[in-house]
């Protein structure tokens, strides 16, 4: 299971890459294995406000229905419109063409109470226990 240590991650498994003021958002990888398939992705409307720990998108597996919430506050700028005609893509690539918003980062001292790497990996190792 992939888990890059560049990223930052919540409890939820949603990871965020930072990029100057932009974070840009997904699933990791053991959520998209955890999921499935993912058949279809409702994507916010850019311009969109989110608070840190509020849904910024709905995920449809074959089995399931998750939210993926927001690691940080601010307004979403871009969303990954190939989402839309193939959701897979968070399935074969959750950390690269996957990713699901990008959020203009409102409060950037949110990121420190975020997961590293390693507490990531021990969260799953706990999940799974």
């Amino acid at each position: 299971m992939l888990i890059p240590e560049e990223l930052k991650y919540t409890e939820e498994h949603e990871w965020i890459r930072v990029e100057g003021e932009i974070g840009i958002v997904g699933i990791t990888d053991y959520a998209q294995n955890e999921l499935s398939d993912i058949v279809y992705v409702e994507l916010p409307e850019v311009g969109t406000k989110v608070a840190k720990g509020e849904r910024v998108a709905t995920l449809e597996a074959v089995k399931t229905v998750a939210d993926v919430y927001s690691p940080v506050t601010g307004e979403v700028v871009e969303v990954n419109e190939k989402l839309t005609d193939d959701p897979a893509i968070i399935n074969s690539d959750p950390y690269g063409e996957g990713w699901i918003v990008k959020i203009k980062i409102e409060n950037p001292e949110e990121l420190e109470g975020l997961l590293s790497a390693e507490d990531y990996r021990k969260l799953i190792e706990e999940e799974e226990a």
